[in-house]
């Protein structure tokens, strides 16, 4: 069995439903330890955060820094008799490992230790610092995890100049595809009020959801951005919209409608926002509007970092890699505030959160060979 297989086996085993971490960083405490790393533990609640770093002691590194960050927490299995084997018993089958976290990023977390252990043994004397960045908090609120990280590294003084998210975001092969930002997130509910009566008699009655109509049109047709040479144009969508009570004689008092925009850098929260107001008040709507931001777009443009993991990808299977801002937000938007270059790459993500998630075994290997290439391109050449 490789390293890499083992590690992944032994993080997969630990039962790590978010917020838990149920002993993930204590095995890669251990583990780094061992090669010279000071490891911090740093938790928040129930929330399980750890910064290891090699080479200098903290805050006081003048070298190159390179952080990989992830998160050993998991999503929930879902119905524990749709899976075909124990999601936290590891288990090949058909060239596959299977089990919840296989490739939402045990994988990653497991292959970075292995290709950290290989590297500090070709090239002790390497340039530079290497990182560790593990939280328990990313599947769930994010509020406890990296982000308290960050900030207890911007109050030290640590700002480093890389950055792996081990996030899977490979398409059909590992190394097809890498994540050089994200787009923002920002949420919505509406309430748009009328007048409840007898179905009727509308004209006693002010029906929110006639009212709302023209308006919800206006929305879905607005083009919001034109998106840029990195992302996308940003998107608008209803998730959920309420409204009656229960009776089809009652004209409802309210609608309720909940949307989001996934945004990109070409607009900001507070143009938005001024934008779905302006379309609310040009239609006379009596409503109140709730917004949650759920994170700002992060971006890499392509530099050292891109350049070093595209070369090393190349060497291990021979792809092109393309970079793409697409998917759901991430820790990264979190780290890119005092990390200079930002980039996620992991396995491939077709399974992740579903019953039965899984890697292929023939991945780990080049996955952890790409992550010790990356720091041999960055830091051995010093």
């Amino acid at each position: 069995m490789s390293a890499t297989l083992e590690l992944t086996k032994q993080l997969i085993a630990r039962r790590s439903l978010t917020p838990e971490d149920d002993g993930c960083q204590t095995l890669l405490i251990e583990r780094l330890q061992r090669l010279g790393f000071v490891c911090r533990q740093i938790p928040c609640g129930r929330v399980s955060n750890l910064w290891a770093e090699r080479n200098g002691t903290l805050g006081t590194r003048t070298a190159p820094l390179l952080i990989f960050a992830g998160h050993t927490d998991v999503v929930p299995t879902g119905p524990l008799e749709a899976w075909h084997s124990d999601p936290f018993v590891p288990t090949e089958r058909e060239g596959k490992l299977y089990g919840r976290g296989a490739a939402d990023m045990k994988s990653s977390i497991a292959a970075f230790v292995v290709a950290v252990e290989e590297f500090v043994a070709r090239s002790p004397l390497y340039a530079g610092g290497i990182a560790l960045l593990i939280t328990s908090d990313e599947e769930g609120p994010a509020t406890e995890g990296t982000v308290r990280v960050c900030e207890w590294l911007e109050a030290e003084g640590i700002r480093p100049d890389y950055c792996i998210v081990g996030e899977p975001t490979s398409v059909e092969r590992v190394g097809d595809m890498i994540k050089n930002g994200r787009r923002g997130t920002l949420s919505g509910r509406l309430t748009v009020r009328g007048i409840q009566g007898h179905i009727a008699y509308p004209h006693l009655a002010k029906n929110p959801i006639h009212l709302l109509a023209p308006a919800l049109a206006e929305l879905v047709t607005e083009q919001w951005d034109e998106g840029n040479e990195y992302y996308l144009p940003t998107s608008w969508q209803v998730s959920n919209i309420h409204s009656g009570t229960g009776a089809y004689n009652v004209i409802p008092a309210e609608a309720l409608v909940d949307f989001n925009f996934r945004f990109s850098t070409a607009s900001t929260p507070q143009t938005l926002q001024s934008r779905v107001a302006g379309i609310l008040d040009r239609h006379k709507l009596d409503y109140t509007l709730d917004w949650t931001l759920g994170g700002l777009p992060f971006l890499t443009p392509r530099g050292a970092l891109s350049e070093a993991l595209s070369v090393a990808i190349a060497r291990e299977t021979g792809l092109t890699t393309e970079l793409s801002t697409t998917g759901g937000t991430s820790d990264g938007r979190f780290i890119a505030r005092i990390c200079r270059e930002v980039i996620e790459f992991g396995p491939p993500n077709a399974s992740i959160h579903k019953i039965d998630e899984h890697i292929d075994l023939a991945d780990l290997e080049p996955l952890k060979n790409i992550y010790r290439n990356t720091l041999e391109i960055l830091l051995a050449r010093g």
